[in-house]
């Protein structure tokens, strides 16, 4: 019997609402693919994100094509080739690595190569709001070692400063999700060293970041939004110091590996981060976050309810996972 490939939406409610710079939202809207073969079952789940004009029907239609090269025994080196990097790829290129690894007999990392995963410390983030609104966040989550705080462009120094005021013993970490513009950046880099931020993401537009490679680097600066494949990595070195690896970008767990690998080599540090999803979406991703500087994979934490077979988090320590290969 052929292999079958199934493609499923789904929506999760959030806990509360998550805000960024590009606007809030309530549910995740995720796409699970499933691949069966015989009495197997590899799953993989993507977050299709508007801002590389991805949707849930162009990813799931995306995933859909594959279903006759699937059957055919698709592989996963063929997929970097049969689809583009991004969410779809994601979802489909994990359900083979379930798949291969379930019919191995082997877990997820151990066919990868890599060693048993252990628990880590994740971000939790406090979401954009005023500073009043994310220092009462802020407090309500102090005794997480690690805080990821969402900003949003006018505002920001007072956000920070209120955010280090209410949490004043956690590491801190900024994600400006591309909101902060040139004659902003600089007030907003002093701000976040005076409040001993340990990282800034993409503060600048992923298309007009030049002024990062003559900017002094106050606070480390990491790039998200400028950075998903291998490609993407050398025209980065002197404007960032770090770079943020997600699959839903990278396109599946296959190729983040090898971008991981090529950003160490080039020198940056490596931060791994995930979008509002549930515990499908973050176990692939806590295998690569094992060599990670920083972890951000709190997006099923984010949830109102997760997966019956989800990942345990205890307060910011996210534990391996226990279903399928991910183990």
């Amino acid at each position: 019997m052929p292999r079958k490939l199934t493609v499923t939406p789904e929506s999760w409610p959030i806990a509360g609402t998550f805000t960024i710079s590009r606007g809030a939202k309530t549910e995740a809207h995720v796409v699970v693919a499933s691949v069966t073969d015989g009495d197997f079952c590899g799953r993989g789940e993507c977050v299709p994100y508007a801002r590389y004009g991805e949707s849930v029907e162009s990813v799931t239609a995306a995933i859909a094509s594959t279903a006759g090269d699937v059957a055919d025994g698709l592989d996963r080196k063929t997929l970097q080739n049969l689809l583009p990097a991004g969410a779809a790829r994601n979802a489909l290129d994990c359900a083979l690595i379930d798949l291969e690894a379930q019919r191995a007999g082997v877990s997820a990392g151990a066919l990868l190569g890599l060693p048993p995963p252990k628990p880590c410390v994740t971000a939790y983030t406090i979401s954009l709001g005023s500073p009043e609104t994310m220092a009462k966040a802020a407090e309500a989550a102090a005794d997480r070692p690690l805080l990821k705080v969402k900003l949003g462009g006018a505002g920001d120094p007072a956000r920070i400063r209120a955010v280090r005021e209410a949490a004043p013993l956690a590491t801190l970490i900024v994600d400006a999700n591309e909101a902060w513009r040139p004659d902003t950046i600089e007030e907003n880099l002093e701000a976040c060293a005076a409040a001993r931020v340990a990282l800034v993401e993409q503060p600048l537009p992923a298309d007009d970041d030049a002024l990062l490679a003559t900017l002094p680097h106050t606070v480390p600066i990491c790039a998200d939004e400028s950075v998903h494949g291998v490609a993407t990595l050398a025209p980065l070195v002197g404007r960032y110091d770090a770079v943020n690896l997600k699959l839903d970008k990278t396109g599946g767990l296959t190729a983040a590996l090898a971008v991981a690998e090529e950003a160490t080599r080039l020198g940056f540090a490596l931060m791994v981060g995930c979008m509002v999803s549930t515990s499908l979406s973050i176990a692939p991703a806590l295998l690569l976050a094992q060599q990670a500087r920083f972890v951000d994979l709190d997006g099923a934490l984010l949830l109102a309810r997760d997966r019956p077979d989800g990942l345990r988090y205890d307060r910011s320590l996210l534990h391996p996972a226990t279903f399928g290969a991910w183990k």
